[in-house]
């Protein structure tokens, strides 16, 4: 792609920071351009934005509804899975697949639930109530 011809869409990340992309000159040699957006790549990322809300809005109703505990909504909104929540809070797991039953999460001892809420950069008041602060 020649540096003019870099796209120059406007993105919701436009004002806060570019792309950089790689791109040929007058000369044909290599050079870097900073490019504010492309709208294919914009269309993509917010397609798949939607559906992560989508997952996060899910896993809201079902603990609400008492299929699920707390702790499956925060992994959709931090965007983790259990691999990574394990390696976060040092459960394995299967435990916490466990943890995901309310049943079991009603029971969890302070010392697990810190843990938890601690991966999640929440209060244990905020993990149990399904309370978000955005910094």
């Amino acid at each position: 792609m020649k540096k003019e011809n870099v796209p120059q869409d406007l993105s919701a990340l436009a004002k806060i920071t570019k792309e950089v992309c790689y791109a040929t000159d007058e000369s044909g040699q290599y050079v870097t351009q900073l490019s504010s957006g492309w709208d294919v790549k914009i269309s993509a990322l917010d397609a798949a934005w939607q559906d992560i809300d989508g997952r996060v809005a899910q896993a809201r109703q079902q603990v609400i509804d008492g299929k699920a505990s707390p702790i499956l909504f925060f992994m959709e909104y931090r965007l983790m899975d259990i691999k990574l929540l394990a390696q976060y809070t040092g459960f394995w797991q299967w435990q916490i697949k466990r943890h995901l039953k309310p049943d079991v999460f009603n029971e969890l001892s302070e010392k697990k639930l810190t843990l938890y809420a601690e991966a999640f950069n929440v209060s244990i008041a905020d993990l149990k109530t399904l309370t978000v602060h955005e910094n």
